[in-house]
């Protein structure tokens, strides 16, 4: 049994990378005992709520952590997420306690860390005025000082670091920022039990944080074009509403609260989510630039016709299908109005992104990294 120290950033927005998080507390805390790091107000037993896990894992915040978390979450309703921000102060005091342990795993992007580690990256968090492959990078400026704040200006991460990704766009990017390019390990997400075709809701679910850059007004557009062209559609809006995005999330309520075929379920419960996935024929992921897609991938695995933003690692999840990517709002229309008038059925096998599959590869990175007996 290994000392196991996972990181991540902060469980406050309570999406994809969060899901990791909790997926791989749970399938170490089997062999391993883990101690989860992070600077969050949120509990992970929400986690366990939202994604269907089981943690029982030791959680440890920095002093005045919650405070802390807080403060961060209002400054990002104006400035947006500071996600390196949160790494390089995690990684700072994180090092403090960092002997007391065998091996480190990151469940939130690229860290430089004193012992072994495994490190499963969502998107490169730091140097990100070093373009991507695609010439895709965020500003610089304040990020050059959190990336020296973390250890990572020379753009060296650690020799004893496994590196995983979420999807091949991400590895790309990361092979172009470090020089190493990971291995790809798609995050975990099991079938979802639904009705037969036939008895399903002629309906879209989108499912994501209430937040700009998914893009959630888009799939309320989206379903005004369908309507308009004569396809009687209804809209589901499912996902979490971190006070990060209250401003926005003011703007998408008010937008369903005015059309009588566009519901808002905000904070909804795992079984409802699951209910509402297994009863509907249609998913709909609108973000641009999806480094891999949780929802999207569940679309797949409650047996949906999924479509998403033709960007990112979007591709990979619907198997590079050009009559379920769309570049823009009128071609989206197209595609979806299109399934539904030829009877368009799914062609994925629901269980492509199992988690037994995502919890055996990571337990196998972990063992290989912790010291032998």
């Amino acid at each position: 049994m290994a000392r196991v120290a996972v990181l991540h950033n902060t469980l406050d927005f309570r999406g994809g990378a969060d899901a990791v998080c909790a997926h791989v507390c749970e399938a170490l805390q089997r062999d391993h005992a883990v101690t989860l790091f992070t600077i969050s107000a949120t509990e992970l037993a929400t986690l366990d709520e939202l994604f269907g896990t089981a943690t029982d894992v030791t959680v440890r915040r920095p002093p005045l952590g919650r405070r802390l978390a807080r403060l961060l979450s209002r400054a990002d309703d104006r400035f947006g997420p500071q996600l390196a921000l949160r790494s390089a102060l995690l990684t700072r005091w994180f090092r403090r306690h960092a002997a007391a342990f065998d091996v480190a795993v990151s469940t939130a992007n690229e860290f430089a860390l004193p012992l072994p580690s495994v490190q499963y990256i969502h998107f490169p968090q730091f140097n990100t005025d070093v373009p991507g492959p695609d010439g895709v990078h965020g500003d610089g400026s304040p990020n050059r000082l959190w990336t020296r704040i973390a250890g990572l200006a020379d753009r060296q991460l650690p020799q004893d670091a496994t590196l995983v990704a979420n999807s091949s766009y991400t590895a790309s990017h990361v092979a172009a920022r470090y020089g190493h390019e990971p291995a790809v390990v798609h995050p975990p997400v099991d079938p979802i039990p639904g009705a037969p075709w036939d008895d399903r809701e002629q309906g879209i679910v989108t499912v994501g944080r209430i937040a700009p850059d998914n893009r959630t007004l888009d799939a309320v557009r989206l379903v005004d074009g369908v309507r308009d062209r004569g396809v009687e559609l209804h809209l589901h809006l499912v996902g979490s509403t971190a006070d990060a995005y209250r401003s926005y999330r003011r703007r998408v309520a008010a937008a369903a609260a005015s059309r009588e075929y566009v519901t808002l379920h905000a904070d909804a419960s795992r079984a409802r989510l699951e209910e509402l996935l297994g009863s509907h024929r249609y998913g709909l992921n609108t973000k641009h630039g999806e480094h891999f897609g949780m929802a999207l991938a569940e679309y797949v695995a409650a047996g949906m016709v999924a479509f998403a933003h033709d960007s990112g690692g979007a591709p990979e999840v619907v198997d590079g299908a050009d009559d379920r990517l769309f570049d823009s709002i009128s071609a989206a229309v197209d595609r979806v109005v299109d399934a539904v008038e030829t009877g368009t059925r799914p062609r994925l096998s629901p269980d492509r992104f199992g988690v037994d599959r995502f919890h055996g590869r990571l337990s196998a990175l972990v063992a290989d990294r912790a010291p032998g007996p």
